[in-house]
């Protein structure tokens, strides 16, 4: 093949490449689509932003949209936006809500909110259609020991002035179930919180709780009201089952500290008893002792003995006595 033709071949090679690349680099098409909707932005801010490490369409396309709508954003705020981390599509989306809805949202304000982990767009929208949040069951104890269990339907609007720091929807479930559980508890009769439902909502409403959060409640009603355990004669019942068991044990301790006494009695007689014949044992000795010895004579002794006789016999008598009067009361 001629060198000049293979020459002009790499040429158009090398002109195709670094077109591919310059396309590939420089966002023209949506340099174009920019320009085709009226919104003035140079080749050269698309360059700077590829240098900068932004990509082109997330920030050039929210900007049309926003220009087609009507808003005075600029290319820099939403290309700061986005270097920040945010999401420029939905803030875009939530500043348009709110302009079509003559809600007052600055940029600034929707950025920072959107920075702060919200959803601006949900909550745009939540300003146009409030939510509903159900609460669970939320038990309640009557002054009569009722237990009283009530579920709560909360309307509530977001309050764009305050969804940067305030207080998310678990802080208002938790104020609802507080105030309905005081409510509840500072009933007389449980009865009159089923006749009248609506005593529970109007009192909660009144008490201002969503303060500090982020949103704003627009009412509390009560959907459903059902009957518990009586827990008044549960905490009675349970308080004599302890006290029965107070006594038993106290019972057991005196029976336990009388046999012990008993034991202690029975022992202390068997060793009296261990002495007795011990010494009962001796007196023989003693005796024989005595006489050998002189210091008692043979009629001492005797007598000794009729003595000893008679208590036996006066003894046996008695024994015999009380045997009778036994079998004349049987």
């Amino acid at each position: 093949m001629d060198p000049s033709t293979l020459l002009l071949l790499a040429l158009i090679a090398a002109g195709i490449i670094l077109l591919a690349i310059f396309f590939t680099f420089v966002p023209v098409m949506l340099w174009i689509s920019a320009l085709a909707a009226g919104v003035k932005i140079s080749i050269f801010t698309l360059i700077g932003m590829r240098l900068r490490r932004v990509i082109p369409s997330r920030v050039v396309n929210p900007l049309i949209k926003a220009h087609k709508a009507g808003l005075d954003v600029s290319n820099n705020q939403l290309e700061s936006h986005y270097l920040a981390g945010g999401n420029v599509d939905r803030v875009v989306n939530a500043l348009i809500a709110a302009h079509r809805a003559n809600i007052e949202l600055t940029f600034a304000r929707c950025a920072a909110i959107d920075l702060a982990g919200r959803d601006v767009l949900e909550a745009v929208q939540m300003s146009v259609n409030p939510k509903v949040i159900e609460t669970p069951f939320i038990a309640g104890v009557a002054m009569d020991g009722i237990e009283v269990k009530a579920k709560a339907r909360i309307t509530v609007r977001a309050n764009i002035d305050r969804l940067v720091g305030g207080a998310g929807e678990e802080t208002i479930i938790a104020r609802v179930g507080e105030g309905i559980v005081s409510t509840i508890g500072s009933s007389d009769n449980h009865k009159k919180v089923l006749e009248n439902p609506d005593m529970i909502s109007q009192t909660v409403l009144s008490k201002g709780l969503d303060s500090g959060t982020a949103f704003e409640i627009l009412s509390i009603d009560i959907a459903d009201v059902d009957i518990g355990k009586n827990i008044g004669a549960i905490l009675q019942t349970d308080q004599a089952e302890a006290d029965k068991n107070i006594a038993q044990a106290k019972a057991e301790e005196r029976r336990a500290m009388a046999v012990a006494q008993e034991q202690e009695m029975r022992a202390r007689v068997e060793e009296m008893r261990a002495k007795v014949v011990e010494a009962e044992a001796e007196v023989p000795l003693a005796m024989s002792e005595a006489l050998r010895g002189g210091k008692i004579g043979v009629m001492d002794y005797l007598n000794m003995k009729n003595i000893d006789a008679d208590t036996d016999m006066r003894d046996s008598f008695g024994k015999m006595t009380k045997g009778q009067s036994e079998e004349d009361h049987k």
